[in-house]
């Protein structure tokens, strides 16, 4: 080759390579500024995702704001890409794309810029617990045997099982994380109760115009939680899960109809026997018999701290100041553990007073 053809194809390759970029360019700005319906919608995988979509409260949203663009994180997201066009040209196709864990975990924490409130109270929780928390938790280790069932509520979008995660499964340890970058994973995300696409209406002013419709006529809302099932990997909204059938004894406890509590006990769950207070069961029994986990508890940050000043004045009808009774908050053990406590644990079953 001699030196002026060298010369020229060396002035075109600075060209090439500009209009690679330029074109690059277009496309990227293109696609992250079209409607969905010409971009994401348009692989038939993603438009069932984008049907609900745009049925939801977030529809107003760009989908880039919660699931970032081909370049949020860097070669890690360009490698993504492209193994999707990659089984796009093999032909690979899926009816219906998942995150995994890692995509849950990015997306969770684009939540707090939208609902930092609710973030900050689930930041300040137990549900905020990583996978460090619980899988090493040395006195939870030594009395139950780690098992696969606990990835029911601690790690439900694991694409590992229990033994893949950590080592040894026993109740002697030491324990260990079988790969160190999980330790600050967070086990139990924002979607493990509420699902982004799921119907819903904007928030909005009402009318007006029309003041019964303010508050008497106004419509019920969508529940917006639910619980994500691990081992058929479909989330189900709280007014489609069962409600809890508990006992005490042969005697049927009453639970709260609140579709939200159900979503509750999915965790916070009895024995195989339903009997109340075995295992993680929390329902509330005795005096508080029949109430909702919510009519104590924020549902985001879980601090049930004032809620006794909600229904109790600081002088009660029988002359005891419940404010400073010795319940669960400061005493696992309290013989007032509100969960359960009933009116003789206060008073002797003969001198209650009718004044």
């Amino acid at each position: 080759m001699n030196k002026p053809t060298l010369r020229i194809l060396l002035l075109f390759i600075p060209a090439i390579i500009l209009a690679l970029l330029l074109i690059f360019t277009s496309f990227y700005a293109y696609w992250n500024l079209a409607s969905p319906q010409k971009t994401c919608a348009s692989c038939h995988e993603i438009g069932r995702s984008v049907d609900m979509f745009a049925l939801s409260s977030h529809r107003t949203l760009k989908c880039s704001e919660c699931h970032g663009t081909a370049l949020s994180n860097g070669i890690h997201s360009l490698r993504e890409k492209g193994h999707m066009v990659i089984s796009h040209m093999k032909n690979k196709y899926h009816d219906d794309i998942r995150m995994n864990e890692e995509q849950v975990n990015e997306v969770m924490l684009k939540c707090d810029r939208c609902h930092s409130s609710e973030f900050a109270g689930w930041l300040a929780s137990g549900h905020s617990l990583s996978y460090g928390d619980f899988l090493l938790n040395e006195k939870h280790n030594k009395t139950e045997l780690l098992n696969f069932d606990c990835l029911r509520c601690h790690g439900m979008y694991s694409d590992l099982d229990i033994t893949e995660l950590v080592e040894p499964l026993d109740i002697k340890g030491p324990w260990k994380l079988k790969d160190e970058l999980l330790t600050n994973r967070s086990a139990i995300p924002c979607l493990a109760c509420h699902q982004v696409h799921a119907e819903g209406t904007p928030a909005a002013r009402p009318d007006y115009a029309t003041p019964l419709t303010i508050f008497y006529q106004r419509k019920p809302a969508v529940f917006k939680a639910g619980f994500y099932n691990r081992p058929d990997k479909i989330y189900y909204t709280a007014e489609n899960l069962p409600k809890l059938n508990l006992w005490e004894g042969e005697r049927p406890v009453k639970v709260s109809d609140d579709p939200l509590m159900r979503n509750c006990v999915q965790c916070h769950a009895p024995d195989a026997r339903h009997q109340a207070g075995t295992s993680d069961d929390r329902t509330p029994r005795g005096v508080h018999e029949g109430l909702s986990c919510l009519a104590c508890h924020d549902p985001h940050s879980n601090d049930a701290r004032q809620s006794c000043q909600d229904c109790h004045p600081a002088i009660s009808n029988c002359r005891l100041d419940v404010t400073t009774m010795n319940t669960t908050y400061t005493d696992p053990n309290s013989p007032n553990n509100i969960h359960r406590v009933s009116c003789t644990d206060c008073h002797a079953e003969k001198t209650f007073s009718r004044r």
